[in-house]
């Protein structure tokens, strides 16, 4: 295979801490889906934590796991947003955001202490999440004719397709997503079938 069609993100949000010579790091992690989510979560954060001094993160997105941005808030660049991008990699996760929110205890820790720090509490979020396993898929959709029924939900049923809406009126309409490794065997029967027409919406 030519690219490989699964990704690891986490199911649900989950919490780890570190501490270090009085400074807390909490570390938050979140399944996301798009940047946008990003701000909302961190302007939560610093409602719940007013008395934090620095809320650091890291996100990864997309099943290629080639998106990617941190930020060390007011930390020493690269000893916060860094370490805990590094974890995420480390965990091959992605589709994911992690915010180390940082309570000051009075010590400065320096750059290796900060660094392991912000890594550490990183991990322990990380250790604490059931983390799943997901395929890449195509959504595609196809407008038949209503005579043309019989063979497309064949098709569907022998291929397992994933149907996200379907509409039977005299022109039919059935939304599905497949399996990016699936994607070329499923569009060569559905090309047999007369009269059918498959538009390409998306990768999810």
């Amino acid at each position: 295979m030519l690219f490989n069609d699964t990704y690891q993100t986490i199911r649900e949000a989950t919490e780890g801490i570190f501490r270090d010579k009085g400074s807390k790091f909490i570390a938050y992690a979140y399944p996301i889906k798009t940047e946008n989510e990003i701000k909302e979560i961190i302007a939560a954060l610093r409602n719940e934590h007013a008395k934090a001094r620095h809320f650091c993160w890291a996100m990864r997105l997309t099943p290629d796991r080639n998106v990617h941005r941190f930020n060390d808030d007011g930390e020493p660049s690269g000893t916060a947003g860094r370490p805990i991008l590094n974890a995420l990699l480390s965990a091959d996760v992605t589709n994911i955001l992690v915010v180390v929110v940082r309570y000051f205890g009075g010590t400065l820790l320096g750059v290796p202490g900060l660094i392991n720090a912000y890594k550490s509490a990183t991990q322990e979020a990380l250790s604490a999440a059931n983390i799943v396993q997901k395929t890449v898929n195509d959504v595609y959709e196809v407008n038949f004719d209503y005579l043309a029924m019989n063979d497309v939900m064949k098709i569907i049923k022998e291929e397992q397709l994933n149907v996200l809406s379907q509409d039977f009126d005299t022109q039919c309409q059935i939304t599905f997503e497949v399996r990016k490794s699936n994607l070329n065997q499923v569009l060569n029967k559905l090309d047999k079938v007369e009269g059918l027409k498959t538009v390409y919406l998306g990768t999810v």
